[in-house]
């Protein structure tokens, strides 16, 4: 392992958390979408990793969920059809939630290992003076 593999890991774990904090969001910021039943629902993105010959991370992929959605009585809705039903995402909040949570701790995680890595790395530097 070279000198700065660890910062280069690092790098490519930070890209892939912000990555999926990013859908997460996109996913937590659309679990009441509603659109008329004629439509399909808002299709929430789940991630997928891959990992790199070099030690990194990437995305490997990006599955999206049921775009037929729930059907939800809500006769009050604007998007609403003549028996009152609309069309909803299916997205567990909950199942977002806990991903945000573990997504946040990753990128965190990813952050410490850079500010070690640099700090090891001057620390490095310093022996010559």
């Amino acid at each position: 392992m070279g000198a700065f593999d660890l910062l280069r890991i690092a790098n490519s774990s930070l890209g892939f958390h912000q990555t999926w904090l990013d859908a997460l969001a996109n996913n937590i910021a659309n679990v009441n979408t509603a659109k008329a039943t004629s439509d399909t629902a808002f299709q929430a993105q789940m991630l997928f990793a891959r990992p790199r010959t070099d030690g990194g991370v990437d995305v490997g992929g990006v599955a999206l969920s049921d775009p037929n959605g729930r059907v939800v009585n809500d006769p009050d809705n604007a998007l609403a059809d003549a028996d009152g039903n609309v069309r909803m995402p299916e997205i567990d909040l909950a199942s977002q939630m806990s991903q945000l949570v573990m997504a946040q701790r990753g990128f965190q995680a990813s952050v410490q290992v850079t500010k070690t890595a640099q700090d090891g790395y001057t620390s490095a530097l310093q022996i010559g003076r």
